[in-house]
């Protein structure tokens, strides 16, 4: 018997719709291209050869078309794992689960979810401008607590290694499937992922933090021969709750600064434009 979901768990628009994203199950593709920034939208449906929907509600906006034969998404999430949370779970519910009433579908929908998001470096060696693939996202937010999941790493040794009693931190694994799809010679590292943007990534403005030495302390981390080469605010959930969902997802990320040399990009359009070409030709080769 098909479990069904409650009404008031399960929210949908008076068109029967999910109700952040606004969409129906045929209006999303199996790829995923998940952007932070809604303009970064149409920078990466531009390269679409046809453009099949547009919609936006809030910060949400969903483009859906195809390039050749291949049917792409791309969808603005929005800044943060807050954001994320309700992305990946719309997702789901898209993907997993019959709209009309509610109830979960006996077959899973497999997606593959591809972050191309701007980032900073941790690392001195990793060049402002360049491209990092993600291997691993290391969760200092604490979205994942919520949910019952098998974690990827010894959660008691990376707490240990960041020695911040107010953070439990997670890790997760991109999947292997779509880390194969990236040239093996690019840039990859274990990207942390922070709940905000200032003090939660160390910077020190008019009041002091609680952690101002964050950069020094990542960038000294070494999981499994793994360093953490770069941190910004939505790729660790985006994995953990792929592989709670049964997701495939990878990160591909624009570095837009570096923290330990202090420099930022002079042309980061161009960089942003860069990854996501870089990104589209590795997918569909």
């Amino acid at each position: 018997m098909s479990q069904k979901i409650l009404a008031s768990e399960l929210i949908l628009n008076p068109d029967g719709s999910v109700y952040h994203l606004n969409l129906f199950p045929h209006e999303i593709a199996d790829l995923i291209l998940l952007v932070g920034d809604p303009e970064r939208v149409p920078q990466i449906s531009k390269h679409f050869d046809r453009i099949d929907l547009k919609r936006q509600k809030r910060e949400f906006v969903t483009h859906t078309g195809s390039i050749g034969s291949r049917q792409i998404s791309v969808i603005s999430t929005g800044i943060g794992t807050d954001n994320i949370d309700i992305v990946l779970n719309e997702l789901d519910i898209l993907a997993n689960v019959d709209l009309s009433n509610r109830e979960i579908k006996s077959h899973n929908r497999d997606l593959f979810l591809v972050r191309v998001g701007t980032s900073g470096a941790l690392q001195p060696d990793i060049e402002v401008d360049s491209m990092l693939v993600s291997t691993h996202g290391l969760g200092l937010d604490n979205l994942l607590w919520y949910y019952q999941l098998e974690h990827d790493a010894d959660v008691k040794y990376l707490a240990e290694e960041l020695g911040l009693d107010f953070v439990k931190p997670y890790l997760f694994n991109a999947s292997e499937e779509l880390l194969n799809k990236f040239d093996e010679k690019s840039l990859r590292g274990i990207t942390a992922t922070c709940s905000g943007f200032y003090g939660a990534q160390g910077r020190q403005l008019r009041k002091p933090i609680s952690e101002p030495n964050l950069v020094a302390k990542l960038g000294k981390i070494n999981i499994n021969g793994k360093r953490v080469t770069n941190f910004e605010m939505e790729t660790a959930a985006i994995f953990g709750l792929s592989k709670l969902f049964g997701f495939k997802a990878i990160a591909i990320n624009a570095i837009v600064a570096n923290r330990v040399n202090h420099t930022f990009s002079k042309n980061g359009l161009q960089t942003i434009e860069n990854t996501i070409r870089y990104t589209l030709d590795c997918l569909l080769k």
